[in-house]
């Protein structure tokens, strides 16, 4: 079986071996700086080993012991090898050293015992300190991947939204372009270049995830435009807006959907004084949208029955924001979308 080696993850053992030998450095220069030059060399050269069965026992024995029951089994053994690898282990590769005149002995032990008792302590330490920044560091790496994830999945729904908002809104204006078409209105053609001028809009400047707050006020003006072919001059509308900085940054397309839905589901279903009234303020980056159309009484009806257009973008909003307010009310004549952004409260 070959067992490949992820370098990624030995580069980080080989920071945290670097580390624990600084570590070992300052509490050796404390006790004694005569031989200092030896130390480092001393403390490399164990290192090297403590990084290797360290890397082995985390990246390897444990992840293998943890992953079925059978495998719990063999744990003692292995187990106990690792305690072989971190005593007598560290005392032969001292041995080793000793032999290539790289490790200077300045102890001495009278035994085998004494020599592992002696190294005992390095080794051990070694698996504390290794194991703490080893999981420190993978726990800050899985919450990293885990926000990762959710931003990801976030903007994937917002992409999904988005996907589902411009054809449903391409869908109604070009329903309103047919009811011209089919009537043979002389103003077809100018519904048809204002649509053009919305598409242009819809496939070069919303692809970003903000837009100026004076573009977004464009494109509602240009489909207020176009939906006033449709109506005579029984329509009333009312459109103003009170913003301190045209360029201030949003959500492209995220105030349509009360403006569609105010003549959709308002406008078109009233048969006598229609109107539309539309109010934007933004000012110290609290943004307030008012919109209220005409609607026709509907008896008994006790809740708002919201439809794709105002879920989605109740949606989009908790996705967006985290101090926002939609609310909306049906009344006996009409109908009131009332939207609160705090711009700043962005997620």
């Amino acid at each position: 079986m070959k067992i490949s080696i992820n370098k990624e993850r030995f580069k980080l053992y080989l920071w945290i071996g670097l580390a624990f030998l600084l570590l070992n450095l300052f509490g050796d220069l404390l006790n004694d700086s005569t031989n200092f030059v030896k130390m480092i060399v001393n403390n490399i050269w164990l290192v090297i080993y403590i990084i290797v069965i360290n890397f082995i026992l985390f990246e390897y024995t444990l992840p293998f012991i943890k992953l079925t029951w059978k495998r719990m089994l063999a744990a003692p053994f292995l187990l106990f090898t690792h305690l072989i690898f971190y005593s007598f282990g560290v005392y032969i590769w001292r041995l080793i050293g000793i032999a290539l005149h790289i490790y200077t002995a300045l102890k001495t032990f009278d035994s085998i015992q004494e020599g592992v008792s002696n190294l005992m302590g390095f080794s051990v330490g070694s698996i504390f300190f290794f194991g703490i920044i080893k999981y420190t560091y993978d726990y800050r790496k899985l919450k990293e991947m885990a926000q990762q994830l959710r931003i990801e999945k976030q903007e994937a729904e917002l992409n999904y939204l988005k996907s589902q908002t411009n054809p449903h809104f391409l869908f109604n204006t070009l329903n309103n372009i047919y009811s011209l078409a089919r009537d043979k209105s002389d103003l077809a053609p100018e519904s048809i270049l204002r649509l053009s001028k919305i598409l242009r809009f819809m496939l070069y400047e919303t692809g970003g995830a903000y837009i100026a707050i004076g573009e977004e006020l464009k494109i509602m003006s240009d489909y207020i435009a176009l939906e006033k072919l449709r109506y005579d001059d029984s329509l009333r509308i009312n459109f103003n807006y009170d913003i301190e900085d045209m360029k201030q940054a949003l959500p492209p397309l995220l105030l349509i959907p009360l403006v569609e839905n105010a003549f959709k589901h308002g406008v078109s279903e009233t048969r006598s004084q229609p109107f539309v009234d539309i109010h934007l303020s933004v000012n110290q980056r609290q943004l307030a949208f008012f919109v209220k159309n005409s609607t026709e009484a509907f008896p008994g009806e006790a809740s708002v029955k919201e439809n794709i257009g105002l879920s989605n973008l109740r949606r989009q909003l908790e996705l967006l924001y985290k101090d926002y307010n939609l609310s909306v009310q049906q009344g006996e004549s009409a109908f009131t979308a009332t939207l609160k952004i705090n711009l700043a409260s962005h997620v």
